[in-house]
């Protein structure tokens, strides 16, 4: 069925899926604006009103993997349709709910959902474009979450300016219905039905895989904000005993719900350990830098918002271009120059003036977007095309997980050095270890050299 004769199939299919990836990235930042405002309404402490994001981030990171291997057994469409009605429907529980254990609860609900979509949104992309095209799907992907992660601050204040804290979550439901109408009437199947391997769901993996990286997460964040050592302690033990356990049953799966057998392959897990390092250098500088402006640089909330605007519009505008060029050159050249400039970009804002201007900020910020777009595109390309098409579940399942790994060591580690440093700037630091951070992903991405591309380059 055709309603825009003039838009190909395969794009409207893009944009069921962008629909639901938009939701799902921006509600794990739209709510940190109303943090203030609902501890207010609610009557609780700052420190605990985090629970409102803590509670959606860990869910979604326990659960990613095991949604990916469920994509592999079940078909993509099938989880993304799953997925995507959860998030609408508790997306309506979280506007309606009248407390804040049931606001929590309907996060977490809403979190699964968000795990459902994410964990199977790259995989699409890898069936909706053909083999020789797959830059492109990678390129729109990049695309949406950097958006995404962008527009949530401003989102949330043109919200709260009007309207209350409730319609944070309600706009997501006119967007799911059409997310929903759109992947029922224009997804593909999924091909993984022609798998040569037959599997069901591992539920005991499952339960250990959520419950290493919920363990992960939860002790990295103690340590950041030195909680009781006994219990981080307690936390890490655990962690070491059913990490081991995991990874060890893990090893003797023939289809593991963490992707042992693709990192098995010598491109995939070089393209892994660069995303993780990569990303980890993304979150010390954008984490680190609105402190900084605000802070030192005398910035307001607002001007701090609109001056980290480069980094991710050039992302948006390199993301493309990089899709293009991923079908001609070796993921691997792309990615040691995109993170060469992106190193760059880092090293001259940490040469900053003492009293820097708009102008001066606003550039070095869209040298650190362009090398970051032109290195993620072909990253994740790299992954997902290097993965068996069966596997695709799991290949994006580790993608997503690499970048929450990263994500999570960059502001562990920043809250470290805001802890240890006291009474002097701390942005040199954390871009210098972004810095280290950024060469270890470039130097990984080259190593990559060696190897042959997977993507299959059109003629």
């Amino acid at each position: 069925m055709r309603l825009l004769p003039f838009i190909s199939r395969r794009y409207l299919a893009v944009i069921a899926v962008a629909l639901a990836l938009i939701m799902s990235v921006l509600d794990g930042t739209i709510v940190n604006v109303a943090l203030p405002t609902l501890s207010r309404e609610f009557g609780i402490s700052p420190s605990s009103t985090i629970w409102v994001v803590n509670a959606y981030q860990l869910t979604v990171t326990m659960l990613l993997l095991s949604f990916s291997a469920l994509g592999d057994i079940y078909g993509y469409r099938r989880i993304f349709l799953f997925g995507t009605g959860l998030f609408t429907a508790t997306s309506l529980l979280c506007a309606l709910s009248g407390s804040f254990p049931m606001l929590v609860i309907a996060r977490i609900a809403q979190g699964i959902g968000a795990a459902a979509i994410m964990g199977v949104t790259t995989a699409l992309m890898r069936i909706i474009f053909p083999p020789e095209h797959i830059g492109r799907g990678m390129s729109i992907n990049a695309m949406v979450v950097a958006v995404s992660i962008a527009a949530g601050p401003s989102i949330a204040g043109l919200i709260l300016s009007f309207a209350s804290w409730h319609w944070l979550f309600a706009i997501n439901l006119p967007l799911g219905v059409c997310a929903i109408t759109a992947g029922y009437l224009l997804l593909p199947e999924n091909p993984s039905r022609q798998t040569p391997i037959r599997r069901k769901f591992d539920k005991l993996g499952g339960i250990c895989s959520a419950l290493t990286f919920g363990l992960l997460i939860y002790s990295l964040e103690g340590i950041a904000h030195d909680e009781n050592r006994w219990l981080v302690l307690i936390q890490l033990l655990l962690l070491l005993a059913i990490g081991t356990f995991f990874i060890r049953r893990e090893r003797h799966e023939e289809t593991p719900i963490l992707p042992l057998d693709l990192l098995r392959i010598p491109i995939f897990a070089l393209s892994v350990i660069a995303s993780i390092a990569s990303f980890t250098a993304q979150m010390l500088a954008m984490i680190a830098l609105p402190f900084f402006l605000q802070n030192i640089a005398g910035r307001s909330e607002v001007e701090t918002g609109l001056l980290m605007t480069p980094w991710p519009v050039a992302t948006v505008l390199t993301a493309p271009i990089a899709g293009r060029l991923v079908e001609r050159f070796h993921p691997g050249i792309l990615g040691g120059i995109g993170m060469a400039l992106y190193s760059l970009g880092l090293l001259l804002l940490v040469f900053l003036p003492s009293e820097p201007t708009n102008g001066e900020l606003a550039w070095r910020l869209a040298i650190c977007g362009i090398g970051f777009g032109l290195f993620q595109t072909p990253n994740n390309s790299t992954m997902m095309s290097a993965a068996p098409a069966y596997r695709s579940g799991g290949a994006n399942g580790m993608q997503g997980t690499a970048r929450l790994l990263g994500q999570t060591t960059g502001t562990t580690l920043v809250a470290l050095i805001f802890r240890l440093i006291h009474g002097t700037n701390p942005l040199p630091t954390c871009l210098t270890l972004a810095i280290g951070f950024a060469v270890v992903a470039g130097i990984t991405s080259v190593c990559r050299l060696s190897q042959p591309t997977p993507i299959r380059k059109r003629h």
